[in-house]
């Protein structure tokens, strides 16, 4: 399960250590550490990082297929986790240690930015593959952090791109070896620590309404 720690003003939320699929059980956990870093009483930075072969594979797809009646509802809960991300009142990185894949990339798309290991590890929207639509918000999501091209490059083909080539497309904003990924996350956010909560979050929320609202108020049969 999720852990999260607090080094100087970074929050490092440690995402777990196998796939870190989104159990309801996982979603409620990240929530309340996010809870904490919102609450921080002094500079705050966030950076999430899984440990080992994957940062996370996203849905968790055996759950559902056991509780297929509550789909919508967990469909919903799994967009307010993107949208909280995406405007949560502090500087937000994703430390990509290895395998992305679907909402995990979703996820890592909706920090400020995203710092990936160079070696190791595929950055995938596999939905073109898998038969499985993205949602109006989820593509929403993605689309409002990419060039057109590099949506198209990434949505349609179901390409999985190693950390040289999404730096490349713009997937991602920098690589590291493994050694130095926590570091080099790190020091993308922590200078941005002091930035007023209140300023940040309400900046964040207008650049991305339209994407917040397309991700709270679709459902998967929109």
């Amino acid at each position: 399960m999720p852990m999260l720690h607090h080094r100087d003003t970074v929050f490092v939320l440690e995402l777990g250590e196998d796939e870190n699929r989104f159990s309801p059980d996982w979603l409620d956990t990240v929530h309340g550490m996010l809870d904490t870093v919102e609450k921080h009483d002094g500079p705050a930075a966030l950076v999430t990082a899984g440990q080992g072969k994957f940062y996370s594979n996203g849905l968790d797809l055996e759950w559902l297929m056991a509780h297929a009646d509550r789909m919508q509802d967990y469909v919903r809960d799994v967009h307010e986790l993107f949208a909280r991300v995406l405007t949560l009142p502090v500087p937000t990185v994703a430390a990509v240690n290895g395998h992305a894949f679907g909402a995990g990339a979703m996820l890592a798309m909706a920090h400020d930015f995203r710092v990936m290991r160079a070696d190791r590890g595929f950055f995938c929207f596999p939905e073109a593959d898998i038969n499985i639509p993205f949602t109006p918000g989820m593509a929403a999501l993605i689309q409002g952090k990419l060039t057109p091209a590099a949506a198209i490059a990434s949505m349609t083909t179901a390409q999985r791109f190693g950390g040289q080539d999404a730096e490349r497309l713009g997937l991602v904003d920098a690589v590291a070896s493994e050694d130095e990924l926590l570091d080099a996350a790190s020091d993308r956010v922590r200078a941005l620590a002091g930035k007023d909560k209140g300023t940040l979050g309400a900046i964040k929320s207008t650049m991305f309404a339209s994407v917040v609202t397309a991700l709270r108020t679709t459902s998967p049969e929109s």
